[in-house]
């Protein structure tokens, strides 16, 4: 069952890029008993920040880290930053996440996780930065329920304020509110060099407006690894794509942000 805990905390959480916010669980114990609270720190270094397949970096890099605390009874709290173009959210160059929630072990292989996720952009500059349709504040706040299976999980977002600032200024047609993404997720071992495989489907929807709803898609794989007896280490390599709409997904700059991308990574968790 602990095992279990650590796994689906890991899963409850996992970051829009899919290998962004790695979260550490109590180690087992030795000799003693382990202490019920555990708290850890992640660095890592992408090729692109990507969120439900959306680029938020034009694929010029990213820097992303944060802290996680875990508690034995299942609660788990964290926050997370990376940087993010200008030209992708309404000319904030910074994303700044908190999060929380409690899983509750149903079985050996069953768990059932709930939470919440906070997107803060600390420059406070709102949709439509620049022109005269201007929306809410890119601040965003999500509820999320999840049910892990094994190596399985599917999860459901659902946000409680306007989705990333679009409101009726922004496009005309209303607020955003309660709007959705549903994903199912793998993670699991391949039978070669011990690597680990993820697999991903999403889809979003935004209230009020259906043309940027989308599907996305994502395959990864990547290798948990220590240097020079330095442990907590992962590299991997990320395919992801969406049937995004190209005129609502689009930067400031032009750049279609919903195309098909490579995002390889190296972090660590310490």
């Amino acid at each position: 069952m602990k095992h279990l805990l650590k796994s689906t905390i890991q899963t409850a959480i996992l970051a829009p890029a899919f290998c962004a916010m790695p979260l550490a669980y109590a180690a087992d114990e030795v000799g003693e008993k382990a202490s019920p609270h555990t708290l850890t720190a992640n660095i890592g270094f992408f090729s692109d920040y990507t969120y439900r397949g959306i680029s938020y970096t034009r694929e010029h890099g990213s820097i992303q880290g944060g802290f996680d605390y875990t508690h034995s009874s299942g609660f788990y709290a964290g926050i997370w930053a990376t940087n993010v173009d200008n030209g992708a959210m309404y000319g904030n160059t910074v994303e700044k996440d908190l999060y929380g929630g409690y899983v509750q072990s149903l079985n050996d292989d069953l768990s059932l996780s709930v939470g919440f996720m906070q997107y803060f952009y600390p420059h406070g500059k709102h949709a439509g930065h620049g022109t005269i349709n201007r929306g809410d504040s890119a601040n965003t706040t999500e509820l999320n329920a999840a049910l892990n299976y094994k190596n399985f999980t599917l999860k459901h977002s659902y946000a409680v304020t306007n989705f990333f600032g679009i409101n009726n200024n922004y496009g005309g047609n209303g607020n955003s509110r309660g709007s959705g993404y549903t994903e199912l997720n793998f993670n699991g071992k391949l039978p070669v060099a011990d690597l680990n495989l993820l697999l991903h489907v999403g889809r979003q929807t935004v209230h009020n407006y259906s043309q940027a709803n989308y599907t996305d898609w994502l395959i990864g794989v990547n290798k948990d690894f220590s240097i020079a007896g330095s442990t907590g280490w992962n590299a991997g390599v990320n395919y992801t794509t969406t049937d995004a709409d190209d005129s609502w997904y689009v930067d400031a700059k032009g750049w279609e942000t919903g195309n098909e991308r490579f995002i390889g990574y190296i972090k660590r968790t310490f």
